[in-house]
């Protein structure tokens, strides 16, 4: 680790270099890659000379105690070498941390789709609310959301929602809230005051750049316009500006009418489209790399049902990592860092153990 660690610090100097060259800054697309490379070496930089820093406090501690005589002044030293030893060794779990393979879509943006499951009207009500949970999520970490399709129910519920999230790191922390997630609760509709157990499904999806090769031939793909429709408001309009996408090999169907422009709609699909297939890609991977799979959280099984929100006890279960709190109204208005954290934290264990079987 130590050897790999020296290494990516003198590529790290290199690269600083290299920022600070002519030529360099003349060339935008070396300038942008090489200040990428920068940033991520950066952390791991960092922690790598606070370890070696603490590394030599031991040592200078140790070498004065060997020389120390007055017992005071070996009790304090005893305890800067305790207090030393404990920083190099969360700075050495710090370090495989950050040296741990990392997701190549993890720094980009993501598309959310949610869909309403068992459960009806209250499905699609729950639906929403989720919807508006990462809205407001995405807000507290100042990313920016783009809708691009919603196929609304009068009572205000969503039978499904899919929608852009723009922010550094998006993926990185989104892509834990793939799968089933479950609601119990009396529905506004249900009359008699009983329970009733509704699901949702969340898929999390990359962004697909242009450093990710999706080809769709036109041969593969049927284009229809419509005029928009739907519950009022900017979805509806007197021209053909709706666009939906059949993707005849996998029956993917895309709709997209969020827009008033028919171009903006058929880009908006495309986008759509695209994330869809990368994601199918990475799906079979997964399924082809299962035992790998069953050692990451939240990365697998779309099927997995991952979280319980039951509104009559305020609480939020999370199944994966058995975390369990008692703040639902604070998760439903978006406070679910406590949550990604807890997923993050669970997914690097897991991995680190499976690194040093």
């Amino acid at each position: 680790m130590f050897d790999k660690l020296e290494d990516l610090l003198h590529r790290y100097e290199e690269v600083l270099n290299l920022l600070g060259m002519p030529d360099t800054a003349s060339d935008p697309n070396r300038f942008r890659m090489l200040s990428k490379e920068e940033s991520e070496l950066k952390p791991i930089v960092e922690a790598y000379k606070a370890y070696k820093m603490s590394q030599q406090d031991i040592e200078d501690s140790l070498s004065l105690l060997d020389s120390e005589n007055d017992e005071e002044m070996r009790e304090m030293l005893k305890e800067e070498l305790s207090d030393a030893k404990k920083r190099n060794e969360e700075l050495t779990q710090k370090l495989k941390v950050l040296l741990l393979p990392k997701d190549p879509n993890d720094d980009k943006d993501v598309i959310v789709e949610i869909r309403a499951g068992a459960g009806g009207d209250e499905s699609a009500l729950f639906a929403a609310e989720i919807y508006r949970m990462y809205v407001h999520y995405a807000e507290g970490r100042n990313w920016r959301t783009e809708l691009l399709n919603v196929d609304e129910i009068g009572i205000g519920g969503m039978k499904e929602v899919q929608f852009m999230i723009k922010g550094q790191g998006a993926y990185s922390v989104m892509k834990y809230e793939s799968g089933v997630h479950r609601v119990q609760r009396v529905p506004e509709t249900e009359s008699g005051g009983r329970i009733h157990t509704s699901t949702i499904s969340v898929a999390v999806m990359p962004q697909v750049d242009d450093d990710i090769d999706i080809k769709i031939e036109d041969k593969d793909i049927r284009i229809d316009v419509m005029r928009a429709s739907g519950n009022g408001g900017q979805c509806v309009n007197t021209t053909d500006s709706a666009v939906r996408l059949t993707h005849y090999p996998t029956g993917i169907v895309i709709y997209s009418q969020t827009e008033k422009s028919q171009i903006q709609n058929k880009e908006k699909a495309f986008n759509l489209l695209k994330a869809k297939l990368y994601d199918l890609e990475q799906q079979k991977r997964h399924d082809d790399e299962a035992q790998l799979r069953k050692s990451q959280i939240g990365t697998g099984d779309r099927s997995e049902k991952i979280r319980t929100y039951n509104f009559p006890q305020g609480r939020v279960t999370d199944h994966r990592i058995n975390l369990t709190m008692y703040k639902l109204d604070k998760v439903m208005d978006g406070d679910i860092q406590e949550i990604l954290d807890a997923c993050i934290s669970a997914d690097q264990a897991a991995k680190l153990l499976k690194m040093n079987q």
